[in-house]
């Protein structure tokens, strides 16, 4: 299950629609069911709960207003796991032609004789 501070992708129709952050998740009255506070990351920003079960949040389909969703945990990726990944790209690897250098100069505002 998420926890505060996962992010999430949410799926709305089969589709990825938008990533929010899990800002947090309380139980509810019902056995099962938990309040989740998400911040969408959207411009603007909006924060929405939904009360939804456990398994929903875990990733099982759920429908909001008879429209299939989901939620997806996004995996996350430490900086030195990144660094450790060899270059596929060989074009990469291979050094690149040096351009000139060009100076830039203001044309000169003198009129010619």
């Amino acid at each position: 299950m998420p926890r505060e501070g996962d992010v999430v992708l949410i799926y709305h129709e089969n589709n990825p629609t938008v990533f929010a952050r899990v800002e947090d998740i309380s139980p509810d009255i019902k056995k099962d069911w938990y309040h989740i506070t998400l911040l969408l990351l959207t411009l603007p920003t909006q924060m929405v709960t939904w009360i939804l079960k456990d398994v929903y949040i875990e990733g099982e389909e759920f429908t909001m207003g008879g429209q299939p969703m989901r939620l997806e945990a996004v995996k996350k990726v430490m900086l030195e796991e990144v660094k450790k990944q060899p270059i596929k790209d060989d074009a990469l690897k291979t050094p690149q032609k040096r351009g000139d250098v060009v100076p830039f100069k203001k044309p000169s505002k003198e009129i010619p004789k």
